[in-house]
């Protein structure tokens, strides 16, 4: 494999934007979306906003996640519904970030589990939630590398 490719391509998302509106029509490995802007921010309001699919991208991990540990654990388990609002707060209104100029990015992810758990599992099952792999990439460290594409 040579510097700058990705061993796997099967998750290739490709967006385009006309210049006439915030519309952006999405392939993601061959399913299509559309992603745009609210009306109030200048869109036509015709899909999910970009940070609308990323809080989407994590609550979907978190409830697959948490759907094969039971799997796993054998846990009687009869779905596991997941929540995630995006918020941007100023640095200086944080008191638990290291941060303090600008915003921080904050996800809240509510988690509802249905099925016969005891507290413990319940429990458990949150801290499997920061598990996902999901999770985990928007916690770790990040690298965007952008390129040109050929003319």
């Amino acid at each position: 494999m040579q510097k700058g490719e990705s061993s796997n391509n099967t998750g290739a998302v490709t967006a385009r934007t006309l210049i006439d509106s915030f519309t952006t029509e999405l392939d993601m490995a061959g399913h299509a979306a559309v992603a745009d802007e609210p009306a109030a921010l200048g869109g036509n309001a015709l899909g999910p906003s970009p940070y609308e699919f990323l809080a989407a991208a994590l609550a979907s991990c978190t409830s697959m996640t948490l759907k094969m540990y039971a799997a796993h654990k054998g846990l009687a388990l009869r779905s596991v519904g997941v929540t995630v609002v995006h918020d941007r707060i100023h640095a200086k209104d944080c008191e638990d970030c290291e941060s303090t100029e600008g915003y921080i990015h904050e996800f809240r992810r509510e988690i509802a589990i249905e099925g016969d758990l005891d507290r413990d599992a319940r429990l458990r099952m949150l801290e499997i939630a920061d598990k996902c792999p999901v999770h985990k990439t928007l916690t770790g460290e990040i690298r965007i590398r952008s390129v040109l594409a050929p003319a």
